[in-house]
């Protein structure tokens, strides 16, 4: 049964077709003299091939603990690499387990559950996030998501729900699913509604910036986002912000225009964030326009991520409103490695 599968795996990993071509119109139209380079070029194709069929034979067992070899084995051919990596549904590292706890898949659906435990501290709480740092391997195209379903307090357990959809409607096939989890951040805290004190009658036009690398941007309605974004230049953080870990850089008139600039360091690994706006008499909430993010170019000591949010509101209006937002921030980032494989079945 093993050679069979082995066989049927291996029958698919093959050079692509337009190499093939290449080579042999090469060896049976090349002049003399390019003979040389002809085997020169063949002998690391038949290297190539020939190393991945030493790790398809030789290996799988080493695959199954070295991440290289797995990736390189992944890279080929996906559905061998699966084949090669025994079910293991719980793991740990650096005092923290993650196992599966079940597993449902219908139709061209999966969804999971996994769990993490500490099993030595105090690390994960009801605020974790896995910060996007999961991988899924699976031996078909689809797109996945995670979110947090539940935590226990008393065993220190949180358990994430992951739901895979393979593409185009159809049935999941394949033996197994492998998850890998690289990092991991807790005790977060929770900004909501809070009031940011800001002195409006002085703002005015502001200076701008030319050196910037724009990250991303974002609007209720796509028609309000100009074809040509102005940002303000950051200035040092203003005083008396509400909330560590965030700082607002600028803040002033653009074309008209009232732009707001917030600031995180280090963003990559703690990702902190929030969004700002405004409120009326009433307690009516009027948000931005269109916000973006994006990077100083020019900034030599680490890199700092803005975020820039843009109001229609005239100077003259100004009085009339008050500045709040809303902010998340995170006290904990843990590293490790956690990898469970688990197979796929399909419920009746």
């Amino acid at each position: 049964m093993f050679r069979d599968r082995y066989k049927h795996m291996c029958d698919r990993v093959h050079p692509d077709n337009d190499l093939i071509d290449h080579v042999l119109r090469s060896t049976r139209h090349g002049k003399r003299k390019r003979n040389t380079k002809v085997t020169f070029f063949r002998k690391p194709v038949i290297a190539v091939l020939s190393i991945c069929l030493c790790i398809f034979i030789a290996v799988p067992a080493l695959a199954a603990t070295v991440d290289p070899i797995y990736d390189l084995i992944y890279l080929v051919s996906p559905g061998a690499a699966q084949f090669f990596i025994p079910v293991h549904k719980s793991d740990e590292d650096n005092g923290i387990e993650m196992k599966v706890v079940s597993a449902y898949i219908h139709g061209n659906r999966a969804e999971i559950y996994i769990a993490m435990r500490d099993l030595t501290g105090d690390r994960i709480d009801d605020t974790i996030d896995l910060f996007d740092s999961y991988s899924i391997h699976r031996p078909f195209d689809s797109s996945a998501w995670c979110r947090r379903v539940e935590y226990d307090e008393s065993t220190k357990t949180a358990t994430f729900l992951i739901t895979i959809d393979e593409w185009g409607h159809k049935k999941i096939e394949g033996d197994k699913i492998t998850l890998s989890v690289k990092e991991f951040l807790s005790r977060k805290t929770f900004y909501e509604d809070i009031n940011i004190p800001i002195d409006f009658s002085s703002i005015a036009e502001a200076d701008t910036m030319e050196n910037m690398y724009m990250t991303g941007w974002g609007a209720v309605n796509e028609d309000d986002i100009p074809e040509h974004m102005t940002a303000l230049m950051p200035s040092g953080p203003m005083p008396a912000f509400p909330v560590d870990g965030i700082d607002m850089t600028a803040i002033g008139y653009v074309d008209g225009m009232l732009h707001i600039q917030i600031a995180v360091n280090n963003n990559l690994e703690t990702d902190n964030h929030g969004s700002v706006y405004f409120k009326n008499a009433d307690g009516d909430i009027i948000e931005e326009k269109y916000h973006f993010y994006f990077i100083d170019q020019s900034e030599q000591s680490g890199r700092i991520d803005y975020c820039e949010y843009v109001f229609d509101i005239q100077q003259g209006q100004m009085g009339d409103y008050s500045l709040y937002g809303d902010f998340v921030t995170s006290g904990m980032r843990t590293e490790g490695n956690w990898r469970v494989t688990f197979p796929l079945e399909q419920s009746e």
